[in-house]
């Protein structure tokens, strides 16, 4: 019997760091053209009206506005502060 623990290799100590998902901006607030909404894996969010959705699934604003949420919290959207931003979404 060895006397001596050998060198193997250690089980811990690995951790992934935090992907920080999740709203940035609730319904209420301000929000300027092409800031992110949302960060999500998949669609949890679906784009709604002046917001599209972004290669990684991350929802982000086409106007500046207010973000408001509807279909039971799962659609967001951006109401426009000026009314000619009707023709870009």
């Amino acid at each position: 019997m060895a006397h001596k623990k050998g060198q193997g290799s250690v089980k811990n100590g690995r951790d992934s760091q935090p992907k920080r998902r999740g709203l940035k901006a609730y319904g209420g607030q301000s929000v300027t053209t092409g800031s992110i909404i949302v960060t999500q894996c998949g669609t949890k969010f679906s784009p709604g009206r002046f917001v599209r959705l972004a290669k990684n699934c991350s929802i982000f604003a086409l106007v500046d506005g207010t973000v408001y949420f509807d279909q039971g919290g799962k659609r967001i959207n951006v109401k426009p502060f000026d009314a000619t931003a009707t023709a870009v979404g």
